[in-house]
């Protein structure tokens, strides 16, 4: 009966769960620079009797803190990240953001209360369970290169046999709980292209090199590279999100030409093909009218790959726990996610929970102005975390 025990516990704290994300809603802080809210997350898990607290965890204000049960066991962690975003906020409410141009727009607010909340509730059951929960509340999940790579680095996961996390997504289901059996986000790469031609006057072309065509080659002709050159069962997105070419002037040839976007796949052989044909195509092109260009690559977050074995068990508790509507499957997200380094070191799984408001049809996506989260979502979330505890560390 203690998993029962435990909901309840974490419902009695729901309006204290909801109070927590509000104030975090109401001061964010963006990534690496998240010194008051970090200080917010010790003063809470120190005042729920936790001693076992590391701080400045990685190349940022990453924490680390240990409840251990009273019997051995497996260990197993837990993950919340906790920074904002450079966005403005338009959404109208009490706790709006006062920290200008600085929002919570996806969510991290409210993974950091419910993970607190779930170690309040943990905290006073150290009698019954065999192991050891570490709670990783992460810093700068959404600027490269990251927190979670530092803090594997910086001996997060030393010890842990198992690690989980969740995200609240605002356009799904409110309270459905998803998995994936394998891929669980892509290889999230960027990429900037800065081409040199020879500007003159519009009426004289011949005597320039003509920069701005050679961008739109380039753009219309790498198209070609996923439609073409990957192997369709294996996903790929390229996406051109900038192009900025050219002045004010109509007569004008361009003399420079900027384009830069995004690469997303999930298989390293593709990821590799595609940015060696980004590459290369846009030399050639380049070469062909006579400009150059140069391209910075970026590899960032690598794919999340979520252990299949453990995602077998995480699927039977949600099942025992949830009713069968409620828990799903999906398909892997071309998103990026720096929680993939933590799989990459240890097993476990990665797992989502809807908070799309059920009177929202057109509720507005993550990193958006309007984002906004149904807060319900926040005890879940915490539950979905507390059936993985009692898998874990109770039986």
């Amino acid at each position: 009966m203690s998993f029962e025990q435990w909901k309840e516990e974490l419902k009695e704290n729901y309006l204290e769960t909801v109070a927590w994300r509000r104030h975090l809603h109401a001061h964010p802080e963006p990534s690496f620079e998240e010194v008051e809210t970090a200080r917010f997350v010790k003063e809470k898990l120190e005042s729920f009797g936790i001693e076992d607290i590391r701080t400045d965890v990685g190349n940022g204000y990453g924490i680390v803190a240990k409840i251990k049960g009273q019997h051995p066991g497996p260990t197993i962690a837990l993950r919340a990240d906790f920074d904002a975003l450079q966005v403005k906020e338009e959404v109208e409410s009490p706790f709006k953001s006062k920290n200008e141009g600085i929002m919570h727009a996806c969510g991290h607010d409210g993974h950091t209360a419910s993970l607190l909340s779930v170690a309040k509730v943990m905290a006073k059951h150290t009698d019954e369970l065999h192991g050891t929960l570490v709670l990783l509340h992460q810093h700068a999940e959404e600027v490269l290169p990251g927190g979670a790579k530092s803090m594997v680095e910086d001996g997060a996961l030393e010890g842990v046999d198992y690690v989980f996390g969740i995200h609240l997504g605002a356009t799904q289901p409110l309270n459905k709980v998803f998995y994936n059996v394998a891929f669980g986000s892509a290889n999230s790469d960027s990429f900037n292209m800065k081409i040199q031609g020879k500007g003159g006057h519009g009426a004289a072309p011949h005597d320039t090199h003509d920069a701005l065509t050679v961008g739109a080659q380039i753009v219309t002709n790498l198209q070609q590279i996923v439609s073409r050159m990957t192997d369709p069962v294996k996903p790929a997105v390229l996406t051109f999100a900038g192009f900025q070419s050219g002045g004010e002037a109509y007569n004008i040839i361009a003399d420079a030409t900027e384009i830069k976007g995004t690469v997303r796949t999930l298989h390293q052989d593709v990821q590799e093909l595609v940015e060696s044909k980004l590459k290369s195509m846009s030399q050639s092109i380049a070469a062909a009218y006579d400009a150059t260009v140069e391209i910075d690559y970026t590899k960032g977050y690598p794919a999340i790959e979520n252990t299949p074995e453990v995602v077998d068990v995480v699927k039977a508790s949600l099942l025992e726990d949830f009713p069968e509507n409620e828990v799903a499957e999906v398909k892997e997200s071309m998103g990026g996610e720096d929680f993939a380094y933590f799989l990459k070191e240890k097993p476990g799984a990665f797992l989502r929970v809807g908070a799309q408001p059920p009177e929202k049809s057109d509720a507005y996506p993550h990193h958006h102005p309007k984002f906004e989260i149904d807060e319900r979502a926040l005890l879940r979330s915490g539950e979905v975390f507390l059936s993985l505890i009692k898998t874990y560390l109770q039986r």
